[in-house]
This record gives C-alpha cells, structure tokens and sequence, in this order.
C-alpha cells in the first residue's frame, strides 16, 4: 500500500502563484510537478508523461520547488568558474607586460607565459591551461604566413626553370 499523499496548501498556492507569473519553463515545469499530483490527484507517472520528464525527475522537480519555497531556481545557477586559479584582474595584471609586448610587434611564445604562470600559481600548469587562460581574455593563435617574408619569387622561379633534374629517365 503507498504512503498517502500529503499536499501542503501554501506550497500548492505558491506553486500556482509561479505558475501563472514566471516567464522560465524551468520554474513552469517545479510549480506543475507540485500542482498535477496536488489538483488533479495525478501519479508521477502520470504527471511524468504530462512533462515530459522521467518519473524521478518529477520527483526531483517537487523537491527543488519545495527546497526553494516555491520561490523557483536562486542564483546563476551551474554555469561560472568554480576552480580558477586568479581572479579576472588578477589575470587581466598578469598578461599586461605581455600585451605590451604583443603590441609592440613582438612575438609571444607560449613557454615563457606558462613557466611565469606556473612560478606565480606555485604549482605545474599543464599548456591548456594557458591555451584557455589566453582564450578567456580574446587571444587567439595566429598561424603564420604562408610565406616567408624575404622570400623572391624571381629568384624561385629562376631556380625552378634552371634547376637539375631529379629524376632518371627509364
């Protein structure tokens, strides 16, 4: 025999209040998991399928609306940078004497960034690290030209028509 229902009325009435106001289908679907079974005395399957969730995930949606009271998601949620190593200005103080360098016409290499970044953080950094730290801040790789730039195609293609020939004929 199941556990009965037990339906607390000002979280069904908070849950109709959000129903009707909120504008995010994350808070439509916490406030419906807790009216169906509350108003129309739906199972979680039933109101898994009306959803159009799993079973448990009804059941985690009643628990988060219930958690929060009724007020919907609070905070940002998952996204951000949990695990960073310096703050944005920390980083943005870091990179400074190599943008001045960058534009200046210099090249950067990415060796000298990452030993000065490891000698700061106390600790190995591995390169993608330092691949995504300059990526966070707008640097890109720039491949080089196609080209060199002293090259002189007068000088190739004299080359080319008075070069040995390579090959032995049969």
């Amino acid at each position: 025999m199941p556990r009965p229902r037990i339906t607390d009325q000002k979280l069904v009435a908070s849950a109709r209040q959000v129903a009707q106001q909120t504008q995010d289908i994350r808070q439509l679907r916490q406030a419906l998991a807790v009216l169906l079974p509350a108003e129309l005395n739906a199972s979680l399957e039933q109101t898994a399928s009306l959803l159009g969730v799993g079973r448990a995930t009804v059941s985690r949606l009643q628990s988060r609306f219930r958690l929060r009271g009724g007020a919907g998601r609070i905070g940002p949620g998952w996204g951000g940078r949990r695990r960073t190593l310096m703050s944005e200005e920390e980083e943005r103080e870091f990179l400074r004497p190599w943008a001045e360098q960058a534009l200046a016409g210099g090249v950067l290499v990415l060796s000298p960034i990452r030993a000065a970044l490891s000698q700061r953080l106390g600790r190995k950094v591995a390169t993608s690290v330092v691949y995504r730290f300059l990526a966070r801040h707008g640097w890109r790789k720039v491949a080089p030209d196609t080209r060199h730039p002293k090259n002189d195609p007068q000088t190739q293609e004299a080359w080319k028509k008075n070069s040995p020939k390579c090959w032995q004929p049969f």
